[in-house]
């Protein structure tokens, strides 16, 4: 499975995250680069998970949650998972082409971990 980034036009569905040919989640895709930079800054929580093409490395300072970042692989690979708390920065995951984040512990519930492919449809 590749991870696909591309537009989504207004007559197609909401972009979802896949997981074994299983949808685990709906998955906000951050095309713009202010939007990968603002990312979840300003929320209270996040239902499902955010996507942020090109990204290798996030930080959750001003964040009011801890947060879980899967760095992505070209290829849909999941490099690493990290569960970041309010006012840290992640490490560069260099191979990384994506990252995605969502509520601390999300992938451990949706059976995702380190070397499992997942896929933004």
């Amino acid at each position: 499975m590749v991870t696909s980034w591309s537009s989504a036009s207004t007559s197609e569905p909401s972009p979802v995250l896949v997981h074994r040919d299983r949808v685990v989640c709906e998955c906000e895709v951050a095309r713009e680069r202010s939007a990968r930079r603002r990312g979840l800054l300003g929320r209270d929580g996040l239902d499902g998970a955010l996507a942020l093409p090109g990204v290798r490395s996030v930080h959750t300072f001003g964040m009011r949650f801890a947060i879980d970042a899967a760095f992505v692989a070209r290829n849909g690979e999941v490099l690493r998972i990290v569960t970041l708390p309010p006012d840290r920065v992640s490490r560069v995951v260099w191979r990384a082409a994506s990252t995605i984040e969502a509520a601390a512990g999300a992938f451990a519930a949706w059976g995702v971990g380190a070397g499992d492919r997942i896929e933004v449809r």
